[in-house]
């Protein structure tokens, strides 16, 4: 049985990520892939071109990813994890990300392919104290926050769990009484 069929029968001969039925290609998932079944996922055209191109990506396209992440097909998993990060500067990507589990060798295979992507970093986020902070990290307001448009003071001492970084180095997302919020990193020490 050819990789296509098998992918045609594993889809219902939908694409795997947003269930569009019309021009359907194999796409085997980089860098390493060997171009079996178990490595590939089959997509249509406009996945696989905002795939390609993805400063021409349609964000609302990528709602799809909503219900495609919980598939158990591992391959399928990894190209949703990779876009759901791609799009991570809208809120809703970011929700999805932090809710979406993948078994540890299936999180290392999705964040092989990132590599090149945070290379491309060349300055740290750092702490109040120097220290650097990673995504998932958990931090401790040094001061008072005043948080513009939601109408609250964020008090010194709250604790910030499960932080993202955004492109500024001098930036960080968090969760702040619920709603989610950007903080300067001067204003913070890794807890």
């Amino acid at each position: 049985m050819t990789v296509e069929k098998t992918l045609l029968d594993r889809s219902g001969s939908k694409c795997e990520l947003c269930t569009s039925t019309s021009n359907l290609i194999v796409y085997n998932i980089p860098p390493n892939s060997d171009e079996s079944a178990e490595q590939s996922i089959l997509l249509c055209d406009t996945c696989l071109g905002q795939i390609n191109n993805p400063e021409s990506a349609d964000e609302n396209h990528w709602r799809c990813l909503n219900d495609s992440m919980w598939t158990p097909v591992p391959a399928v998993q990894v190209m949703a994890f990779r876009q759901l990060n791609t799009l991570k500067s809208e809120g809703w990507a970011q929700d999805l990300l932090e809710i979406l589990y993948l078994e540890d060798d299936v999180k290392a295979w999705a964040e092989s392919g990132m590599a090149d992507d945070e290379d491309d970093s060349e300055e740290a986020t750092l702490d109040s104290n120097g220290a650097t902070l990673n995504a998932g990290d958990t931090v401790t307001l040094i001061k008072d926050l005043v948080v513009k448009g939601a109408n609250f003071t964020a008090k010194r001492g709250t604790v910030v769990k499960n932080i993202s970084l955004t492109s500024n180095p001098k930036h960080i997302e968090g969760r702040v009484n619920g709603t989610r919020i950007v903080l300067v990193s001067a204003f913070l020490k890794k807890a």
